[in-house]
């Protein structure tokens, strides 16, 4: 798929400096006159107890920490608990303005055209050179360009392209590496898609190299510390105003890193609830031929993960409750990143980023001009969904929500059909069903307490079973596409593949060949991967039931 540059008329993001400013007044505002329409309508809701809780959700946070900047925050909310009840509604007023845009101010990003224009001409060649492990400076010069191998991209671009001009895109991706977004973004960028804006963890800025690139190429940033409702508000109310205002976007519905690797499947709706109230306020402002928003579902599909060992020791230690910020993963040291780069992504077809079909606000499919389709496949109107009983367009929280709760589920089995499962997924289940056949234990968390070394798995055995369990997945497309590149494989192939494949990269080995049998060198890293495919209906058969 060659490279198409993004058009600058298309690039949304190009403006978005001049628009800063605007888009921090109008969210500003939204949220303090809703407020305010609030606290006449409901004591209960009343700014002195919006107040109360941010001054709470603060000092609770801030008592844990031990820095000196922390503890001068800590003293200012204690001042503000303190002086709540003796505050007129003016300074209270003047209080939320004040908390509100400063959130505002710190989630909104930032976009240079420069840094976007070094990126994308001048960047992908460096990246191929860096991601080639080849010594020779001749050699490494072939490698300039190549990243269109090491990265695939699969899908219905045309139908994506052909919605992105009617209207704005709201990229949905799975997410396991904190290494999807620039994944992503050199994707889009090589089909010819715009850039879009996106959330990134606070926690993230905090890698010089890769903030500097975060900060001037739209990301905003979202501080999940924040425990109080009028935090979560003022990001919604961001992402709203941006889609309005047509700048294209991307949501991670399943929130954090998936810690497990397995397939997002209870997805967070939050970020993805504003794509109905974007629409619900283009309407009301419009009318008529509104520019529409798509909802686009994409899997990042990965052979090796960077943060596996961290994400893997997180979700295990805790089932997944231990940390919900990750800070000192894989990610935060940049050896480790270069590292991951020249063993892994150098090698063809490292990573698939795999479009799915677009949907509407409301889950429905969307035809290849980009209309809305009903489960019968009759063009609808989506302004319908948006109208009440007597015919006007208005926002109603309830219905809103089922409509997003329709959409979540739609994308979560889009993220299912559209994963594209690897030999390193494969391989790993199969070695977990010959290893319970041998050894009879069925729970998979009490087989892999087993001692590593106990566990040698006969190489036909393997073989036999890689066959079978791809056999399953091309029996099952609503499960999970299989990689091209295994189709013409044969199992034993497969099997010695990903054995290279995952000695390149991890700091434990987690398979290794000993004689005629297939050992385990890491189980904790064995069922990280295995996760991947962990949803596909697979019964491992002997060989002579097979046959």
């Amino acid at each position: 798929m060659d490279r198409c540059p993004v058009p600058e008329a298309r690039n949304r993001l190009a403006t978005f400096n001049d628009e800063r400013s605007s888009i921090v007044d109008e969210v500003s505002s939204r949220i303090v006159n809703d407020h305010l329409r609030l606290a006449q309508d409901s004591p209960d809701e009343s700014l002195e107890y919006v107040l109360n809780e941010v001054a709470f959700a603060e000092i609770q946070r801030l008592q844990k920490s031990s820095s000196k900047n922390d503890k001068k925050r800590l003293a200012r909310w204690h001042d503000l608990a303190h002086r709540l009840g003796q505050m007129s509604e003016f300074d209270k007023r003047k209080e939320l303005e004040s908390i509100v845009r400063y959130h505002a101010q710190d989630i909104a990003g930032n976009f240079n055209p420069k840094v976007f224009r070094f990126t994308t001409d001048i960047l992908p060649p460096a990246l191929s050179f860096l991601l080639n492990p080849i010594s020779g400076f001749g050699e490494g010069m072939q490698a300039l360009g190549a990243m269109a191998d090491q990265i695939r991209i699969e899908g219905p671009i045309d139908q994506i392209h052909r919605c992105c001009e009617r209207g704005t895109l709201v990229v949905t991706p799975t997410h396991s590496s904190n290494l999807d977004s620039i994944v992503l973004g050199f994707a889009l960028n090589r089909v010819g898609l715009p850039p879009v804006t996106y959330g990134a963890g606070k926690n993230l800025f905090s890698n010089a190299f890769m903030s500097y690139f975060m900060e001037n190429l739209g990301a905003y940033r979202v501080d999940r510390r924040m425990r109080f409702g009028l935090y979560k508000e003022v990001l919604k109310e961001y992402s709203s105003v941006l889609l309005e205002r047509g700048y294209h976007s991307l949501f991670f519905p399943g929130g954090t890193r998936s810690r497990s690797n397995k397939v997002e499947n209870r997805l967070k709706l939050g970020l993805l609830g504003t794509t109905v109230s974007a629409m619900v306020n283009r309407a009301k402002q419009e009318g008529e031929g509104i520019p529409r928003i798509y909802v686009v579902p994409v899997t990042i599909n990965y052979r090796l993960v960077l943060e596996a060992e961290t994400l893997v020791e997180d979700y295990l230690e805790e089932t997944g409750k231990s940390r919900y910020i990750i800070e000192d993963d894989e990610f935060s040291r940049i050896g480790r990143i270069v590292e991951f780069a020249r063993k892994t992504i150098a090698h063809e077809g490292a990573a698939v980023v795999r479009f799915g079909a677009p949907l509407d606000t409301f889950g429905n499919a969307i035809d290849d001009d980009g209309e809305s389709l009903d489960n019968r496949g009759h063009i609808v109107d989506p302004r319908g969904y948006l109208r009440d009983s007597a015919g006007e367009i208005r926002s109603d929280a309830q219905r809103d929500a089922v409509y997003t709760r329709i959409l979540g589920r739609k994308l979560s089995a889009a993220f299912h059909r559209e994963t594209v499962l690897m030999g390193t997924h494969i391989v790993a289940q199969a070695c977990l069903e010959v290893a319970h056949k041998r050894t009879g234990i069925g729970d998979i968390l009490r087989l892999m307490r087993l001692s590593e070394s106990a566990l040698a798995l006969p190489v036909d055995d393997l073989s036999d079973a890689v066959g079978q369990l791809r056999d399953a997945i091309l029996e099952q497309p609503e499960h999970g596409t299989l990689d091209a590149t295994l189709r013409s494989m044969t199992p034993r192939e497969i099997v010695d593949q990903t054995i290279h494949f995952m000695s390149t990269y991890h700091t434990k080995r987690v398979l290794y060949q000993s004689g005629a049998h297939i050992r385990v060198g890491s189980m904790k890293l064995l069922y990280y991967y295995r996760n991947r495919c962990a949803h596909v209906r697979f019964n491992l058969r002997s060989s002579q039931e097979a046959s």
